[in-house]
C-alpha cells in the first residue's frame, strides 16, 4: 500500500497535489492500494505520527511548502526510526529545503506528470534512488474522482489550475524560475469545470498565476462559469492592469458573490517594483480596482508586500495611502519570503536582506527598513488586517476617506491603544475591537459623530443590542418609548397588524444630526426631533452588495412620512 499525506494549514482546505499523484500511482502502478490521509498543520503532532505509522504501507508521500515544512521535517525523522523499511518520498517547492535527510527518503523534483519512468520501476521494487527530476508536463488533466467530492473534498475547498507558470517573472516568487505559461484547452477547462461545480463545493479556487493573461480566454472561462451556476463560488487570482471592455460588460452580470478577485499589487513605489521585475500599468490598476468595486458584485481582495527593495516607511506609507483610498473589501499586508532558488535570494545581500533561516522565510530587515523599523510597520499590517479586513467598521473607513484623513496616521495612532489593551495577545472579537476604537475616537474633537458611527455599525452588522461601552438609551427603553410615539401605519414597514412584530424585530439606536446626515438617513430638517437627533431601525433583512448589513430606516416618531 502506498499512503499519500497532506498537512494542510486548516481543514477546509486541500492538497490539489494529493489527487495528481494519486492518479499517477493508479496509471503507473495499477493494482497497488492507495491510502490518502488529510492532516492540519494545528493537529496534534503525536496523533498524527500515530496515524501514519500504525498503517502497514509500503511508501508514505509528502507534498512539501512553506508552510508545513516543520511538521513534516519532524514526521520524517520519526517516522524513519519508527519504520526504518519505510520509503519516504517527498516533493514540493519545499522538499530540497528539508536539510539532511534520513536514508530511505527520496526528493522528488518538478511535476508528478513528468516522471521519468524508472521512477515507477523503482519504486515497485522497492528500491528508489535519492532523487529523482521530472519534466515539464504537457498535459495536467483534473486530478479528481466523483466519489472524491463526497470523500476526501467533503465540507472542503476546491483547488483547480487552468494553466502553470505565470506570465510575469517576480524575482520572489517561484514561478520566476519556470519560463512561459501553459494553458489548458478552455474546452477541457469547461469540461473539467463542469464536474467540479456539480459537487457544489464551498468554493473553487482556480490557483492559476495570473488567471487573466489572455483575456479572451479568461473571459471565455467566466461566461461559462456565470452561464453554469449560480449556486457556486469562484476565486481567481488576477493581474488588475489586464482587463478589457468585453470584460467589464460581462463582469456587470455576475450575480454577486459568485466571483472574488485576489489583486496583488505588491507597491506603488515604481522603484521597488522594477527591482522585482514587476511589471504594472498602475494608472490602470487602480482605475479598473475603482470600476470593479462599482459594481459591489465581486469581493476584491488587494495586496501589499512589506519589506521588499527600496520600500522605505514613507514609501511603504504611500503604498498604503493609495491601496486604502481605493476602498477594497480586503487589504493583506503580507510580509516578504526570501524563498531558496529565486532571483531575490541571489541578491539577498545586495539588498541587505535579512530573513529567518527556517521556512517560510520572513524578513527580518532589509537596507531600507532596520530590523525595529520592519518589526513597527509588521504590528501596524496586524493591525491593519484585524480592524479592516470584514466589515465591522465600513461607516468609519469611509468617514476617513471623505474627510482626507491619513489612514496611516489613524491606524498607526490605533496600533499604540492596540499594544496598551494587548491585543495581540488575546481573542481579537469585535467587541474589543470596537472598544478600543470607542476609547480611540471618544478622544477626539469628532469623536460624538464617529462614536455614532460605530454604534450604527455594530447594530448594521446584526447585534441586537449595543455593548455597554456604547449605550445611551437601552434597546427596551427605545421599544417603550416608540410603542407610545410611533404610528400605527408606516406605508412599506409595518401595519397596525405587524406593528408589535416590527418592534420585536428591530434594533433602534439614536444618532446625531451629523451621524444622520453623514449615513444619507436624512434629507430634511424636520426629520430629526427637537433635540437635533433621530433615530433609525436596523430591520432584520439584509442589504444586498459585498457586504451585507441589515437594512437601515429612518424613524420620525411623530410623521409617517419620515421613513426613508
Amino acid at each position: 500500500m502506498f499512503h499519500l499525506v497532506s498537512i494542510n494549514c486548516r481543514f477546509s482546505h486541500s492538497c490539489l497535489a494529493l489527487f495528481y499523484v494519486r492518479n499517477a500511482l493508479e496509471q503507473h502502478l495499477p493494482g497497488h492500494s492507495l491510502l490518502l490521509s488529510q492532516f492540519t498543520i494545528n493537529d496534534p503532532y503525536y496523533p498524527t505520527l500515530l496515524r501514519i505509522s500504525r498503517e502497514r504501507s509500503k511508501a508514505v508521500f509528502f507534498s512539501v511548502y512553506i508552510w508545513n515544512h516543520a511538521v513534516v521535517h519532524r514526521l520524517i525523522h520519526d517516522l524513519a526510526r519508527l519504520r526504518p523499511d519505510l520509503i519516504i518520498i517527498l516533493g514540493g517547492p519545499e522538499a530540497q529545503a528539508l536539510g539532511e535527510l534520513p536514508e530511505q527518503c527520496t526528493l522528488f523534483l518538478g511535476e508528478i506528470e513528468g516522471a521519468p519512468q524508472g521512477f515507477y520501476h523503482d519504486l515497485q521494487q522497492g528500491r528508489l534512488q535519492a532523487l529523482y527530476q521530472a519534466e515539464k508536463a504537457s498535459c495536467f488533466p483534473s486530478p479528481y474522482k466523483e466519489d472524491d467530492f463526497t470523500g476526501a473534498l467533503q465540507h472542503r475547498q476546491l483547488y483547480y489550475e487552468s494553466s502553470r507558470g505565470c506570465p510575469f517573472s517576480c524575482s520572489y516568487c517561484l514561478s520566476s524560475g519556470s519560463k512561459g505559461v501553459r494553458h489548458k484547452p478552455v474546452e477541457l477547462v469547461k469540461e473539467e469545470l463542469t464536474a467540479l461545480i456539480a459537487a457544489r463545493p464551498m468554493i473553487i479556487k482556480l490557483v492559476d498565476r495570473t488567471f487573466n493573461d489572455q483575456p479572451d480566454r479568461a473571459l471565455a472561462i467566466w461566461q461559462f462559469c456565470i452561464e453554469q451556476t449560480k449556486q457556486v463560488r469562484f476565486h481567481f487570482e488576477i493581474a488588475p492592469d489586464r482587463f478589457t471592455a468585453p470584460m467589464f460588460a460581462l463582469l456587470s452580470t455576475v450575480p454577486c458573490d459568485q466571483f472574488q478577485f485576489e489583486i496583488g499589487i505588491q507597491s506603488f513605489h515604481t522603484p521597488t517594483l522594477a527591482a522585482v521585475n514587476r511589471t504594472m500599468d498602475l494608472e490602470a490598476t487602480c482605475r479598473n480596482i475603482q470600476r470593479l468595486l462599482a459594481l459591489d458584485t465581486i469581493h476584491l481582495h488587494v495586496d501589499l508586500i512589506l519589506g521588499l527593495p527600496f520600500e522605505t516607511e514613507e514609501s511603504f506609507r504611500d503604498s498604503f495611502h493609495q491601496v486604502f483610498r481605493l476602498g477594497p473589501h480586503y487589504i493583506q499586508l503580507g510580509l516578504l519570503k526570501v524563498l531558496p532558488d529565486t532571483e531575490i535570494a541571489r541578491q539577498a545581500e545586495e539588498f541587505g536582506l535579512m530573513y529567518c533561516s527556517e521556512p517560510p522565510y520572513e524578513v527580518l530587515a532589509t537596507r531600507w527598513l532596520d530590523h525595529t523599523q520592519l518589526a513597527d510597520l509588521y504590528d501596524f499590517c496586524e493591525c491593519v488586517e484585524a480592524f479592516y479586513n470584514n466589515r465591522f467598521f465600513r461607516s468609519l473607513w469611509q468617514y476617513l476617506l471623505q474627510t482626507g484623513e491619513e489612514p496611516f496616521a489613524f491606524f498607526y495612532e490605533l496600533l499604540q491603544l492596540c499594544r496598551q489593551y494587548n491585543f495581540f495577545q488575546v481573542s481579537r472579537t469585535h467587541k474589543l475591537m470596537t472598544q478600543i476604537l470607542a476609547d480611540l475616537l471618544g478622544k477626539r474633537k469628532d469623536g460624538k459623530l464617529l462614536l455614532d458611527l460605530l454604534r450604527y455599525d455594530w447594530l448594521r452588522c446584526g447585534h441586537r443590542s449595543l455593548p455597554e461601552y456604547l449605550t445611551t438609551t437601552t434597546q427596551p427603553e427605545l421599544r417603550n418609548r416608540l410603542r407610545e410615539s410611533l404610528p400605527q401605519n408606516v406605508e412599506g414597514l409595518f401595519t397596525y397588524q405587524t406593528r408589535v412584530e416590527f418592534l420585536k424585530q428591530a434594533s433602534f439606536v439614536e444618532l446625531s444630526r451629523e451621524a444622520m446626515g453623514f449615513l444619507g438617513l436624512i434629507n430634511q430638517e424636520n426629520q430629526l426631533d427637537h433635540t437635533g437627533t433621530g433615530l433609525v431601525a436596523l430591520l432584520p433583512e439584509q442589504t444586498g452588495g459585498v457586504m451585507k448589513f441589515q437594512r437601515a430606516v429612518s424613524l420620525l416618531e411623530s410623521d409617517s412620512n419620515s421613513i426613508q
